[in-house]
């Protein structure tokens, strides 16, 4: 099967690509120009120069192909720099959704995000305009909603690294972020972590099981974990154990983060906080048995990258 990727020199797009080629398909990647080097077993893919915003590259990648994966991204936005997340998880998947019809390209695959809804932040009402999109094509289509996904970065961003990086390593203590006035619940909102591996198989697996079709899939690890759990488990997998923690109330950081969203050097935006207090965890896992794939967990002998 010939698969395009848009979005395929990201972290997951890197694991999907090795999944694509372990199971014997062709990825077709749309690589845009300077990128190259990003692209891992980049001798065994097919490659087209050329960016999302291009309906003509579009095509290109999507000619002849079966079936074509959306994975672009961000998590956070720059509007001054045109990095916007209505352009790069709503627009750009209206314009490879036009590419594929035009190709005749049979099935679609989404990567969305749990949680989404409309009405939402905009990175949860882009994600979810995007499904939308999608599900009116008239292609088949499969759409996934990972939590927050962690597994070894390959020198990009990802979950787990990023929060060493930002909370674990400096020598201040660790925020346990609470909504209002109760600093009892201070880091005590929940989330799933889901390995990147199992990820990439479900989206891999997903593209020969006609069951797949018209189905939205939430994708939780197997554990639901608090934020002080979580940060303590990093804190271990880095060799800093007894990582100082101290409660942090969400309004205030809300205020600053709405002032200095537009700075990459500030480490969170306001609607990072918002979602992170909404949590982040499945009360859907039958995604694992009906693609009979068994998650791994979120735990120390899964997180040796951190040391490395």
């Amino acid at each position: 099967m010939k698969v395009g990727i848009i979005g395929g020199t990201g972290f997951v797009g890197s694991y999907i690509i090795d999944a694509l080629l372990e199971a014997g398909h062709v990825p077709r990647v749309l690589v845009r120009p300077g990128s190259e080097g990003k692209l891992v077993q980049a001798e065994r893919c097919e490659s087209v120069a050329g960016d999302v915003s291009s309906p003509v590259a579009l095509e290109r990648c999507l000619q002849g192909a079966d079936a074509v994966i959306y994975l672009i991204g961000i998590l956070r936005e720059f509007p001054a720099r045109g990095i916007t997340f209505e352009d790069s998880q709503y627009n750009g998947v209206e314009r490879t959704v036009a590419a594929a019809q035009k190709q005749g390209v049979k099935h679609f695959v989404l990567m969305s995000a749990n949680g989404v809804k409309p009405g939402g932040t905009r990175y949860q009402d882009s994600k979810y305009r995007a499904e939308a999109c999608v599900k009116a094509s008239g292609l088949e289509w499969t759409i996934f909603r990972p939590s927050v996904i962690f597994g070894d970065p390959r020198g990009k961003m990802e979950f787990c690294t990023q929060l060493q990086h930002e909370l674990v390593k400096p020598p201040i203590p660790a925020p346990l972020f609470f909504a209002g006035l109760n600093v009892t619940q201070a880091g005590k909102f929940h989330m799933a972590p889901v390995h990147v591996k199992d990820v990439a198989t479900a989206f891999v697996t997903a593209l020969v099981n006609p069951s797949a079709n018209g189905q939205t899939y939430t994708l939780c690890g197997p554990d639901a974990l608090s934020w002080k759990a979580i940060i303590q488990t990093l804190a271990e997998a880095s060799g800093r154990s007894g990582k100082l923690m101290l409660p942090a109330p969400a309004d205030i950081i809300k205020l600053v983060a709405g002032v200095l969203d537009g700075h990459a050097w500030f480490p969170i935006t306001r609607d990072q906080i918002v979602m992170l207090l909404e949590g982040n965890t499945c009360r859907d896992m039958s995604a694992w048995a009906a693609l009979q794939i068994q998650p791994q967990a979120f735990a120390l002998k899964n997180l040796g990258y951190l040391r490395e």
